[in-house]
């Protein structure tokens, strides 16, 4: 095998709660993850020379070593003393800075390809272990599906596939930094916190209502309070008759679940055309 190309999927958190700031400054969360249909294309070929070659669609995305595909590519290489180089092309489709872990799940789908491609026989504990390195969603993207994560977001335990539904996506014009929405978070704020519990048993039991009720993100204090837009596109999707709607990691993604298909439609097309959101998409649960 020269070349690979893989999907990269996007992930939304179904519920994010912070249980405590630790002593090195992170914080302990417990979360619920769960990817989606809605993916970037990651192809890895092998080239003679020992480098490797970042290229993207995307105007802006660093294609040197401080990309995130670069340093898992690397990571492979380094470790396991790989002599060829690779050139890796990065379609993009997951918006930048949205909560949908777009950066980690590149990174993911390059170790799959990379050990695929080079014949290395990992299994998915050790891919997900050399993960963690590059970062803290790096883990979970690899392992996919509906996931409850705790700790840092490493500490994971695959759930019972959710009932499919249709997800509408919106992400405004903004981007938001993780990093800043923790620095200004304050734990003592936070008054309601998730029923994560009660949300996996809801899972187990293909129980969508429960479910839907369960919905919370703490970080969305954070956010919404410096990004009012992200509120305003909460409204206009419950408005427009979504069964749920949450803000997705530290944002600016807002997502709607719909069990109606032609509620979904008419919703995608009212996004469409308002300009609250700058990426609109339609698409549906992905379980593995």
């Amino acid at each position: 095998m020269k070349q690979i190309q893989l999907r990269a999927r996007a992930k939304i958190n179904l519920a994010l709660d912070v249980v405590r700031k630790r002593e090195d400054g992170y914080h302990d969360l417990e979360m619920i993850m769960q990817t989606i249909d809605l993916y970037d294309k990651i192809s890895i070929k092998k080239i003679v020379s020992n480098k490797i070659i970042i290229r993207t669609n995307v105007k802006g995305l660093p294609v040197n070593e401080s990309n995130i595909v670069y340093k898992a590519a690397k990571l492979l290489i380094d470790k396991f003393s790989i002599s060829n180089g690779v050139y890796i092309y990065i379609e993009k489709h997951i918006p930048i800075g949205s909560g949908m872990a777009g950066g980690s799940t590149d990174a993911a789908a390059t170790l799959k390809g990379m050990n695929t491609l080079f014949d290395l026989n990992l299994s998915v504990e050790e891919l997900m272990n050399l993960g963690l390195a590059l970062g803290a969603d790096v883990p979970y993207c690899i392992l996919g599906g509906t996931a409850l994560a705790k700790g840092i977001g490493e500490q994971l335990t695959q759930l019972e596939d959710m009932k499919n539904c249709f997800v509408l996506i919106a992400k405004p014009w903004i981007s938001v930094s993780t990093k800043l929405v923790f620095t200004n978070l304050n734990i003592n704020d936070i008054k309601v916190h998730p029923d994560v519990e009660g949300m996996v048993e809801a899972i187990s039991q293909k129980d969508y209502p429960g479910v839907i009720s369960r919905l919370g993100n703490v970080l969305e204090l954070v956010t919404i309070a410096k990004y009012p837009i992200i509120g305003d596109i909460k409204h206009k999707l419950n408005c427009l008759g979504a069964d749920g709607v949450l803000m997705s990691g530290s944002g600016s993604t807002v997502f709607g679940l719909f069990t109606d298909k032609a509620v979904a439609h008419k919703a995608y097309t009212a996004m469409r055309n308002d300009n609250k959101a700058k990426t609109v998409y339609l698409t549906k649960l992905y379980n593995n």
